[in-house]
């Protein structure tokens, strides 16, 4: 690797470790065995490096989430247990990834005071809800892109909201049975 690859990579490691706004650019130096002025050749600023490593951690967990939901299950089951097992698989995936919902809940916090990071944000949110609504089967080539951008904005809620209620308490966290329950109940209250 060279010095900008081993910058990303010793910035995602501080990311995950020390959080979005801890970080320093002496850690990124450090943890990458790069000089700290290389953070400057290659990037511009701390701030720019920290958001491309930011992108590039949750590009991999979005590879990792799709290997997950891409994982056999049974095409013959009712559709309910097919979704049950998708979310358990789900539940089940954050115990590897904690510390990336940690900081990405960080960085939501830290928003609104760094527009870069908001539009970076905004674009990957658009990519995520196309992304979530495929892997569901209810992409763009199944329903239309408006509609697989509305049905991935609600998947995209629901992991979000999994996921802090995970981060919270892991132990009361829905379950797939459960969330499937709970979309039964909703669905036949507004059902016409």
């Amino acid at each position: 690797m060279g010095n900008r690859e081993d910058l990303l990579a010793g910035a995602k490691r501080c990311l995950l470790a020390k959080g979005y706004t801890r970080t320093t650019a002496r850690d990124i130096a450090a943890e990458s065995g790069v000089s700290l002025a290389a953070i400057g050749y290659h990037f511009g600023s701390k701030e720019v490096l920290l958001q491309e490593a930011l992108r590039d951690a949750i590009t991999e967990w979005g590879d990792g989430i799709a290997a997950v939901l891409a994982a056999e299950t049974d095409p013959a089951a009712p559709a309910a247990e097919r979704l049950e097992a998708i979310w358990d698989r789900i539940v089940g995936s954050f115990a590897g990834t904690r510390p990336l919902w940690a900081l990405q809940f960080e960085v939501i916090a830290h928003i609104e005071r760094t527009p870069d990071l908001r539009a970076s944000f905004a674009e990957a949110n658009r990519q995520a809800r196309l992304g979530l609504a495929e892997l569901f089967g209810t992409g763009a080539e199944a329903v239309g892109d408006r509609h697989a951008e509305r049905v991935g904005a609600y998947y995209q809620t629901m992991l979000a909201g999994m996921a802090a209620q995970w981060l919270i308490d892991p132990q009361t966290a829905p379950s797939g049975p459960d969330l499937v329950a709970a979309m039964r109940t909703v669905a036949a209250g507004i059902a016409p």
